[in-house]
């Protein structure tokens, strides 16, 4: 069973137990968050789809932790013009643990 959520303006298949790493979340570690933006939920008895969201889709999640992504460097630069801008990022993510869909 999986189901595809959306959060963070990306979307994301999941199962059971899954980890992944979603866009900053505000819950500290250890509580259970809720994600209702569910586009699809495959099952045995088959495939539900919404139009956009199912309605009483529900993927519940542990937080597991809070941290920062790879560095992304930004480069800008015009040649014969003596000019060269680096800049770089860091993303916030929260990994999560899927522990229930329904």
């Amino acid at each position: 069973m999986y189901a595809v959520i959306q959060t963070g303006g990306k979307q994301y298949r999941v199962g059971a137990g899954d980890r992944l790493k979603v866009e900053k979340l505000n819950a500290s570690e250890g509580e259970t968050v809720a994600f209702d933006k569910v586009l699809m939920i495959r099952s045995d008895e088959g495939v539900k789809t919404g139009a956009p969201y199912l309605e009483g889709g529900k993927v519940s999640a542990k937080v597991i932790a809070h941290g920062r992504g790879k560095k992304i460097n930004i480069i800008k630069f015009k040649r014969r013009k003596h000019h060269m801008k680096h800049q770089g990022h860091r993303q916030y993510y929260t990994e999560v643990q899927i522990t229930d869909i329904s």
